[in-house]
């Protein structure tokens, strides 16, 4: 009898991921695929040596993403980079959780009533990606292109997603160097966790020109069905218009924003601590 409905999505007689299913050359392409995206453009040689896999071997696979448009060789400067296609796959995967989507008219209201630049990001271990944005139309402003990666514990989204984040989660991103970027970057994790207490207890973040001097931000989390932090949203612009006077009044508004995402994307809000 003929199966009804939708085909499946594994055979019958898969039991499981294993190291016999992988098909290995796929698997090191992803793995060069990845390295790739962690450069802004990189060459043969260093992709080779990031990948651990030998230079012809590492070609060969560059090749072969090349034709799929997954990754670009630039002539000029024989540099390899991220390509269209990639960007179309990634499109796809956040077009699925709705969360841009659902974001972009209540960043661009965000925009209009500050006039500040709006940002949505997401965290990928230690490191925030910007995936949308809403650029103010002020001469001087913030700008992080989608793709965009930034150290969480210097950023005003990754310490607002932080601050909901499990304490064996934030002690993993503790662990690795905090690198300094300016003088008012946190890099002692005892500073960082007493900011993050901070920020769960007012409800958002600040970077306050810890990443870029005279460029601050206020940021909130975006909780998914289970209340946890999957996104975050923040206005951002120069120190002498996101000043410390005003983040009062640029928390509430980002905050009340991002609980704005949170309930578009049927969200739940956590629980309060010790409740």
């Amino acid at each position: 009898m003929a199966e009804s409905g939708r085909a499946r999505g594994r055979p019958r007689s898969f039991h499981g991921a294993s190291e016999s299913t992988l098909i290995q050359s796929l698997d090191r392409g992803i793995e060069v695929l990845k390295v790739v995206s962690r450069g802004n453009g990189m060459s043969l040689t260093e992709i080779a040596e990031a990948s651990g896999h030998p230079a012809s071997t590492t070609y060969r696979m560059l090749t072969t993403l090349q034709k799929h448009g997954v990754v670009e060789f630039a002539e000029s400067g024989q540099l390899w980079y991220i390509g269209l296609a990639a960007f179309r796959i990634g499109s796809t995967f956040l077009g699925r959780t709705s969360i841009v989507e659902q974001s972009r008219p209540i960043m661009q209201e965000m925009m209009t009533t500050s006039g500040e630049t709006a940002n949505l990001a997401i965290v990928d271990r230690n490191d925030v990606i910007f995936v949308s944005q809403v650029e103010t139309h002020e001469p001087i402003r913030a700008f992080f292109r989608p793709g965009t990666r930034g150290p969480i514990h210097a950023s005003g989204i990754g310490k607002a997603m932080m601050a909901y984040f499990a304490a064996d989660r934030v002690a993993a991103i503790l662990r690795a160097k905090l690198q300094r970027f300016t003088p008012n970057t946190l890099t002692d994790g005892r500073d960082v966790i007493a900011e993050l207490q901070r920020t769960r207890a007012r409800g958002w973040a600040i970077d306050d020109e810890e990443r870029t001097l005279g460029m601050r931000c206020v940021a909130a989390p975006v909780f998914n069905q289970f209340g946890e932090a999957v996104a975050g949203i923040s206005l951002s612009g120069p120190s002498v218009r996101v000043s410390r006077g005003r983040d009062e009044a640029h928390g509430t508004l980002v905050r009340a924003a991002a609980d704005e995402v949170t309930n578009a994307i049927g969200g739940q809000f956590p629980q309060p601590a010790g409740s």
